[in-house]
């Protein structure tokens, strides 16, 4: 019998359109709940299918704390991710939850 070749699920590799990646940070933010690192790592992964060092470039801040930052174990400031969403070209809307 052969052996099966697996490898790790990648979200980055499948958001190939700005509807892909609009689509799939709109449904992490409904899924992440109160889970800051959820929405970081769904950042992370939108900023890896455009490129980390454009939006090293977009944002001013350095490549490698990017990485670091959006990979769901950093813990960036609220100004950080304001400005990665901001230069990924996506915007954040309020609603009411409709409790």
């Amino acid at each position: 019998m052969d052996k099966i070749k697996s490898r790790r699920w990648d979200s980055a590799e499948h958001l190939r359109t700005e509807e892909d990646i609009a689509l799939y940070f709109e449904a992490c933010l409904e899924e992440a709940g109160d889970d800051a690192a959820f929405i970081a790592k769904a950042l992370g992964n939108i900023a890896r299918a455009r490129g980390m060092t454009q939006l090293a470039h977009d944002t001013g801040l350095g490549r490698e704390s990017l990485y670091k930052a959006l990979s769901g174990d950093g813990n960036p400031s609220f100004s950080t991710i304001l400005k990665v969403i901001k230069a990924l070209g996506l915007k954040l809307h309020v609603e009411t939850a409709g409790h």
